[in-house]
């Protein structure tokens, strides 16, 4: 029985420090991220913007989306923070795209104009699933 909880726990450690540095890497992607776009999204969402909700939670998914399969797939911490660097590379450009191509898209968002957020959004998600899908091993 205590050989099985061992074996049980053995790895632990590991998922541990990964699972932390995980955390701390989306922590530091929402700070900066909200620092870098042209409208600020936490202040926008204490105040009850939808809009800013949608946006900047659709750039956490993918944001995450990324991250999670460099978990899966890194050999080490080092691996997993570049690609974390990768996926948050892409996340600004896809951000930059959609404001070039938008040019009412800040104002839009500091509106509360509910469909450029999901726009918004559901770019950045796209943008996370084929940064994941292009990772290689």
């Amino acid at each position: 029985m205590t050989e099985r909880v061992h074996e049980l726990f053995s790895g632990s450690g590991a998922f541990a420090l990964t699972f932390l540095v995980s955390l701390a890497l989306l922590a530091l992607f929402a700070l900066l991220y909200s620092l870098m776009t042209a409208h600020r999204e936490m202040a926008l969402i204490r105040n009850g913007n939808t809009a800013a909700a949608l946006s900047l939670g659709g750039a956490i998914v993918g944001f995450v989306i990324p991250v999670g399969r460099a978990v899966a797939q890194s050999v080490g911490l080092v691996d997993l923070v570049v690609w974390a660097g990768i996926a948050f590379v892409a996340q600004l450009v896809a951000y930059a795209v959609t404001a070039a191509l938008v040019p009412h898209l800040t104002k839009a968002i500091e509106n509360d104009h509910v469909a450029s957020g999901i726009l918004l959004a559901s770019l950045a998600i796209s943008t996370g699933v084929l940064n994941a899908a292009a990772m290689t091993t």
